[in-house]
């Protein structure tokens, strides 16, 4: 396995193909695809030398080494869809995987299926050196190097998803429903991982439709520096700056009552920015019989630690609360700095 070995996919695979594999699955997947030659008619099966291969997928007791056909064997269960005009292709990554007793070596080969994709490509391919994504973490960030590749060439250095597009490339339907757990768990990390450790780095604009985020634009930059991977510094993490534009579209998400801003700002304030804490107040706050005034219940219900209704706590029912405790006012000029 060499870093400056070189991927090679056609353009069309990697705009279109949607697909969820680990980090380690994904070393694996691409350092196949960067033994692949351009002269080659056929996938042949490809050698791995066995200590090399334990440690691209993070291996480091010798005693794990019988985990090898546990991890192989689990990724050729992974099944992924390629969108093809009016058809959605169905195929595994990998057509067999044989191991040689004594050899030292586990040979993989990719299913033939792939072979448009991947073999005798003269045009319209994105092609970029292993090194650029041995080091990254996050199993977003060769997904999000791959498609900014893909288009570095253009003319214009952008490439524009709809949110709704990505997330089924990146396959995160399901995970990160919120567009703010979005941005924190997939974008900021590949951009960091993407911009420290490879040949390009980006921006990203979101573009909105009425008050939530409808479109990606990424703006993609060369990098002209050489990075040596071996003498990458491991970055210190950074206190993230808090955006309460992000936590209140986060509540908007979560409360259905369509509350002020300087309401949610007094929520915000109250939780010490605990979304996740607000959210269990507000889940609390459904099981009451009668609430004059959700968000003052709600505040007095993050400072005196509810965590049942309170009519179970032998306490007076929400009625004998008084109703509006705090200037709201005056919370958001705290919060705003006035």
């Amino acid at each position: 396995m060499d870093k400056d070995f070189l991927v090679k996919k056609s353009n069309y695979f990697v705009m279109n193909s949607s697909y969820d594999l680990s980090m380690e699955e994904q070393k694996i997947i691409l350092t196949l695809a960067s033994m692949v030659k351009p002269e080659d008619e056929e996938f042949k099966r490809y050698k791995f030398n066995i200590s090399e291969f334990i440690a691209l997928i993070g291996i480091k007791n010798q005693s794990q080494y019988t985990e090898i056909p546990t991890i192989t064997k689990g990724l050729m269960k992974k099944v992924f869809e390629i969108q093809e005009e009016d058809m959605l292709i169905q195929v595994a990554w990998l057509s067999s995987v044989v191991y040689k007793k004594g050899s030292g070596y586990v040979e993989l080969e990719f299913s033939p299926r792939l072979k448009p994709y991947m073999l005798k490509l003269n045009s319209m391919f994105t092609q970029y050196k292993l090194g650029n994504i041995l080091m990254m973490k996050s199993k977003y960030s060769p997904r999000i190097y791959e498609f900014l590749k893909c288009n570095e060439f253009k003319k214009q250095k952008m490439i524009e998803f709809s949110l709704n597009q990505l997330r089924k490339l990146l396959k995160v339907e399901n995970v990160y429903l919120l567009y703010a757990d979005f941005k924190r768990f997939v974008l900021f990390p590949a951009q960091k991982e993407i911009n420290t450790l490879t040949d390009i780095s980006f921006t990203f604009e979101e573009i909105k439709k009425g008050r939530k985020v409808d479109k990606i634009r990424f703006y993609i930059t060369s990098n002209n520096k050489h990075i040596e991977l071996e003498n990458v510094p491991e970055e210190k993490e950074k206190h993230e700056e808090i955006d309460i534009d992000d936590l209140i579209e986060r509540l908007q998400d979560i409360i259905e009552e369509k509350l002020k801003i300087k309401e949610y700002k007094a929520l915000l304030q109250a939780a010490n920015n605990d979304v996740e804490l607000i959210q269990a107040k507000y889940q609390l706050a459904r099981k009451q019989k009668k609430i004059d005034n959700l968000v003052g219940w709600m505040v007095k219900a993050i400072q005196e630690e509810y965590s049942e209704p309170i009519e179970k706590r032998k306490m007076n029912s929400f009625n004998n609360i008084e109703g509006r405790q705090y200037d709201y006012e005056e919370l958001e000029r705290a919060l705003l700095g006035h």
